[in-house]
């Protein structure tokens, strides 16, 4: 099975996990095989492994679809077939469904979406019809990517068939300096649906955990009893334990201090917007967006290649700042560090985020060095090498380490861990880092 394949879903077992939409029942469209005997089950495990398999001579399911099984058989093979790469604006190399180099097994069945737009149009209709919205997302994304549609997301009747996600929008601002004005405002309605649900998914929470660790960040010495902090206040006064009464005196208080009005923490988000960051840039546009909505925090956002570019000023709109981001080039973390190091004002009271995977195209020496003068100066600073849902990304090793040893670990972040993060950062406490994602 192919990795990013939506027949597959990880059965220990082995068997493909071809998926419908929920609620839809296809044991009535089951294929016929040679062994009328064979049970339910193995009926079902055939009909996956042919619909994996595609049905070629050797399959060896001995397994016929009929019915609704048919015409999900189309959908695949147009995208997983050994033809599978005449689409619109590239030849594809990916492998068949038979499991040879599409093009060289004799008679094998032609599959493909053409070079026709309303054929496209068809097609991911159809897979919306037969597949769950994972799985529809899962599928686009292999079509852009094996069948090189890209050129068709310029054209606004694709945009309005094709189902949103994180990484559609990442191909569109890839797109982006390519795209017709007839096309920009289907696509800025695209992405700002997507933007939108992420504020949706995101916000609150984000709002709720920095506010709260922002409260705790000022710790008194006479705080009201709803303030105090009865964990440092018990380890405070261990010495004054009186096993008489099997009690400790505190006699000495510690306690939250409430925010006051006005800026408590700078935060600056630096964000690598290569082409292979642009979960991440979407994710940090959205959080940025977030954080600046947020009269105690002062956030600057700053997204680089070779070249660096401050969109602070487009904060109070994500969509705003994503379409100010010119997705690919190169990558000069080092640059990109020292503009953010000339706007440090209150270092004892900032949190830098890099994002970056950290293929460092510039002067790496000055790079760690900046980095090291910034935490000498008591800047909180935070590496992520992503923040996305895609787990471990390939990064560079050896600057992740040199980033370590200097007190800045380099991790990966979901977007649902990043509150917990930089909750951490501001009460400069240790980071939450995933057990698997630390490079120490």
């Amino acid at each position: 099975m192919t990795h990013g394949d939506p027949r597959g879903d990880g059965n220990p077992h082995g068997e493909p996990g071809l998926h419908g939409d929920a609620g839809h029942d296809y044991g009535h469209d089951y294929g016929h095989d040679h062994n009328p005997g064979r049970g339910q089950g193995d009926q079902e495990r055939l009909r996956r492994w042919r619909l994996v398999l595609g049905g070629q001579g050797a399959d060896g399911t001995g397994c016929s679809l009929n019915g609704t099984d048919t015409a999900m058989d189309r959908t695949l093979e147009a995208l997983y077939g050994s033809g599978g790469g005449d689409g619109h604006g590239g030849g594809g190399t990916v492998a068949g469904r038979g499991g040879g180099p599409q093009g060289t097994a004799s008679g094998a069945r032609s599959g493909g979406l053409g070079g026709s737009a309303p054929q496209v149009a068809r097609w991911l209709g159809d897979i919306r019809t037969y597949f769950p919205t994972s799985v529809v997302q899962v599928m686009q994304r292999d079509a852009i990517d094996r069948l090189g549609l890209s050129a068709l997301l310029l054209e606004p009747e694709m945009l309005e068939a094709v189902e949103a996600d994180v990484h559609l929008v990442g191909t569109l601002l890839s797109l982006n300096k390519a795209m017709p004005e007839t096309t920009k405002n289907t696509a800025r309605a695209v992405v700002r649906k997507v933007v939108e649900d992420l504020e949706k998914r995101l916000a609150a929470r984000t709002r709720a955990t920095l506010t709260g660790a922002l409260d705790r960040s000022t710790r008194i010495s006479r705080p009201r009893h709803r303030d105090i902090d009865w964990d440092r206040t018990i380890r405070a006064n261990l010495k004054n334990y009186l096993p008489e009464h099997r009690t400790v005196v505190p006699e000495r208080l510690i306690g939250y201090g409430r925010a006051a009005r006005g800026v408590k923490k700078d935060v600056v988000l630096c964000v690598d917007q290569s082409g292979s960051m642009a979960a991440s840039v979407v994710y940090a546009s959205v959080f940025g967006a977030v954080l600046a909505s947020m009269r105690s925090l002062a956030t600057r956002l700053v997204v680089f290649d070779t070249s660096v570019v401050d969109l602070t000023d487009e904060l109070d709109d994500p969509v705003d700042v994503l379409f100010g981001t010119q997705l690919g080039g190169g990558t000069d973390i080092n640059r990109a560090l020292a503009y953010c190091q000339s706007k440090i004002t209150r270092p004892a009271d900032t949190v830098v985020v890099l994002i970056s995977d950290l293929y460092e195209g510039g002067i790496r020496e000055e790079m760690l060095g900046r980095v090291a003068a910034m935490k000498a100066s008591g800047v909180q600073f935070v590496t992520l090498l992503a923040l996305s849902d895609e787990g471990a990304p390939s990064y560079d090793r050896e600057h992740a380490a040199a980033l370590a040893a200097l007190g800045a670990p380099a991790f990966a972040c979901t977007p649902d861990l990043f509150p917990e993060v930089m909750a951490a950062a501001i009460e400069r406490r240790q980071l939450p880092i995933p057990d698997m994602m630390i490079h120490q």
